[in-house]
């Protein structure tokens, strides 16, 4: 079975960069999922596709799969967003501000 270790991208509901740098290792599927004909509900056999470990660093995730004996590859990272400069409503209406405020 071979593992994929990634770091995974922020999600739509993140307006933060919270738990954006850390990397994770998971199982691919080894059976695919299955819909279950009475109720429907989508069901695998896969018992190793439930696990999910997070590490801080892709050498910590790397060694971890090495020890253990696992197959894996890397994704490689999203790339790096470029900083916001932070800048409060006030600022617009400050005496000190360059340019003239119009509407």
């Amino acid at each position: 079975m071979t593992a994929r270790i990634f770091s995974p991208s922020k999600t739509a509901m993140q307006s933060g960069r919270a738990r954006t740098g850390q990397w994770v290792l998971e199982f691919e599927r080894e059976t695919p999922r299955r819909i279950e004909p009475l109720m429907g509900y989508t069901s695998s056999s896969d018992m190793k596709s439930q696990i999910r470990l997070d590490f801080d660093s892709l050498e910590e995730a790397v060694a971890y799969a090495e020890r253990e004996g696992l197959a894996y590859h890397v994704e490689p990272a999203p790339p790096a967003r470029k900083a916001r400069r932070v800048m409060s409503y006030s600022d617009n209406f400050a005496f000190s501000r360059k340019a003239p405020w119009t509407h």
